[in-house]
């Protein structure tokens, strides 16, 4: 079955610095219908205004994934990490017992877009820690490129502490990319940009999103070009 959400279904809000939009139940939104998708507990895209953002806060158990639409954004936590993420690069964080960090866009003049995920741990009381990795854009062109995985080797991001993958793909005009899933799992997917048809009858749109479940093969064409990201979940 695939469920398709359009970017306006999303709880959104702007407070002045920060233009928010929450897939799922988060901060003073609460739908007890729309608390998770699995282990997916979190997928918000934000809008941070030049020079603002969010000063030093906790988090706990969580795998905490960021990736960055456009701008820049700064990374500092209390594991010693501190970089800042560009456009192509991933950021993946686990809490654990506990972990401080903030972030801030670093620009003057620029706004932020970011997505950030986050996920249920496979288990609880884990080691903080963080990692940034950047990707060849060139390698989603056509293909699904593994950013995040715990089970596939190689360039993705494997410190994740769940059972899932993340890919990025960026479809060409009249390009499909394919997608065979296991029984039993699911597929979050959201369009970053552009186009996306799925199985030739699901049309998705900029910050549309898709919740699929029992589809073992998954067609993912675009009429004009686009971008996704197909979270691959237990």
């Amino acid at each position: 079955m695939i469920t398709t959400y359009p970017a306006s279904s999303r709880h959104s809000g702007d407070i002045g610095w920060l233009q928010f939009n929450f897939s799922f139940s988060f901060a003073d939104y609460n739908d007890p219908n729309n608390m998770s998708f699995g282990p997916l507990r979190v997928f918000n895209e934000d809008y941070i205004q030049p020079g603002k953002g969010f000063g030093i806060h906790p988090h706990r158990d969580m795998e905490i994934v960021t990736v960055v639409i456009s701008g820049e954004l700064a990374h500092e936590d209390n594991t010693g990490g501190k970089e800042v993420l560009r456009v192509g690069e991933v950021q993946r964080m686990t809490a654990g017992t506990g972990i401080l960090h903030s972030e801030v866009n670093p620009s003057s003049t620029e706004v932020a877009n970011i997505m950030q995920l986050w996920f249920l741990p496979e288990a609880k009381g884990l080691t903080p820690s963080y990692e940034q990795k950047a990707f060849d854009q060139n390698a989603m062109v056509n293909a699904l490129l593994p950013i995040v995985s715990k089970s596939i080797q190689g360039e993705s991001i494997t410190s994740i502490h769940q059972d899932l993958t993340i890919y990025l793909s960026k479809p060409e005009a009249g390009k499909t990319v394919t997608f065979n899933q296991a029984p039993d799992r699911k597929i979050y997917l959201f369009v970053i940009e552009g186009d996306i048809t799925l199985n030739d009858s699901n049309r998705l749109n900029r910050s549309d999103a898709a919740r699929i479940t029992d589809v073992t093969e998954l067609a993912i064409t675009s009429e004009n070009g686009g971008k996704f990201m197909l979270i691959d979940l237990p």
